[in-house]
């Protein structure tokens, strides 16, 4: 019988686990993988090109669209390097409600990324639980902004609007009984800020039951002990940031070491791994949802105690106020210029970071001091990590291909930009 010789093998972009239109040309010797090489182009939006012809605030809803798993932290980097540029002072309330979806932001990103990682590698259960935590999630956004993903919450100076003293409730069907209707509007009888920590309250159990289901499980640690590994060295040379560096052991957490926002106020842990494998990776996200809780339940309690702005008082960057806007011409006026034209940012050039839940997601503008940014240019952490892919697969089997591309939590908003 002839001996395998390699051959080329297409791994997506139809494959249920490629994420997004990720293409992978396999050179595969038998079962084994001698090189990987990612595709992509298969999505180009031109993200970077089409804010350089917009005024700088009509653009803030294209960046919930990069990396759409993580909507508001994405508008975070943007929104931080325009204020950088005009050297805006945001209310200290303002900060806290970022920081607050920042973090419920965060535990949204990893509830997807577990729960497709998890049905990726035959862990079906773990799709349904975390879907069913996000749900509330996702209606608190919808409650700030009113849209469940692409939110335009974050706007230079502070956000939107506070955050509302009552939540949407469901309403009676002939589908639903009394008793489960109560029970469905149980946490939604107060304020965004009860139905919060009414989440936050119950999510560690949560938590403990996604660990139950998958940490000591034989069969999750066969499909991620020792694939994928990095060291810490190389994790750094690659270029990685967030829970891929941290996962090889590099305690680096912008959140910490370059604080921006109220994060230099609030107590929380940095989870690092140890091996630097898929499964320290896991890990490290795991606890980073307990610690996204901690933060938020601190947010919570700030907030409660500390009324004030959640806008700076700068009316060349502030719409008037909507009833205002609808008995004065003046403010009228002054409404529509600000989202027609927008305003002239200063020249000059400035970057802007935030520790996304992916990694280091920068934004580097550059203003000639008209209403549009000259440059735009996004680091998305994803483009950097998909870039080791070859490295992390080879020498492994095909179906180690699959847990890799997911413990790499890849959007391809964000890469393919």
């Amino acid at each position: 019988m002839r001996e395998i010789q390699s051959y080329t093998m297409n791994f997506g972009p139809q494959h249920p686990a490629a994420h997004g239109v990720l293409r992978l040309v396999l050179e595969m010797d038998g079962e084994v993988i001698q090189s990987a090489d990612p595709h992509i182009g298969l999505l180009h939006r031109a993200t970077e090109k089409l804010a350089e012809t917009k005024p700088f605030n009509q653009s803030i809803g294209y960046m919930d669209r990069l990396d759409y798993v993580s909507m508001m932290c994405n508008e975070h980097g943007y929104v931080l390097a325009i204020e950088k540029l005009l050297g805006v002072q945001v209310p200290v309330r303002a900060q806290y409600i970022r920081v607050l979806f920042d973090e419920i932001t965060r535990i949204l990103n990893h509830l997807m990324w577990l729960g497709a990682h998890g049905l990726d590698i035959g862990a079906m259960t773990m799709f349904l639980f975390c879907f069913r935590e996000r749900e509330d999630l996702m209606d608190c956004y919808e409650a700030v902004s009113g849209t469940r993903m692409h939110a335009t919450y974050y706007r230079p100076g502070g956000v939107y609007r506070d955050l509302p003293e009552e939540m949407p409730q469901y309403s009676a069907s002939e589908f639903r009984n009394a008793d489960e209707l109560d029970a469905l509007n149980a946490a939604r009888n107060g304020s965004l800020l009860d139905f919060i920590e009414d989440f936050a309250n119950r999510f560690p159990a949560c938590i403990d039951e996604y660990e139950t289901l998958l940490t000591d499980n034989r069969i999750w640690k066969q499909r991620t002990v020792n694939i994928g590994v990095v060291s810490p060295d190389r994790a750094m040379q690659l270029g990685f940031t967030g829970p891929m560096l941290r996962g090889s052991g590099v305690e680096w957490d912008l959140r910490k070491k370059q604080p921006y926002e109220v994060y230099a106020e609030l107590d929380f842990d940095i989870p690092v791994g140890v091996n630097g494998d898929c499964y320290d990776r896991y890990l490290v996200r795991i606890e980073e949802l307990r610690q996204s809780t901690r933060i938020i339940q601190q947010c919570i309690d700030w907030l409660r105690a500390n009324p004030g702005p959640v806008m700076a008082d700068d009316h060349k960057l502030v719409p008037p106020d909507r009833a205002e806007m609808k008995d004065d011409m003046e403010a009228l006026i002054h409404h529509f210029k600000l989202f027609t034209e927008g305003y002239t940012v200063p020249a000059g050039e400035a970057y802007a970071a935030v520790e996304h839940p992916k990694g280091e997601f920068g934004v580097y503008l550059v203003s000639d001091g008209a209403n549009k940014p000259y440059r735009v240019k996004v680091r998305a952490p994803g483009f950097a990590h998909l870039s080791a892919l070859s490295e992390m697969v080879v020498g492994h089997m095909l179906a180690d291909v699959v847990a890799v591309i997911g413990t790499q939590d890849i959007v391809f908003g964000e890469i393919d930009r």
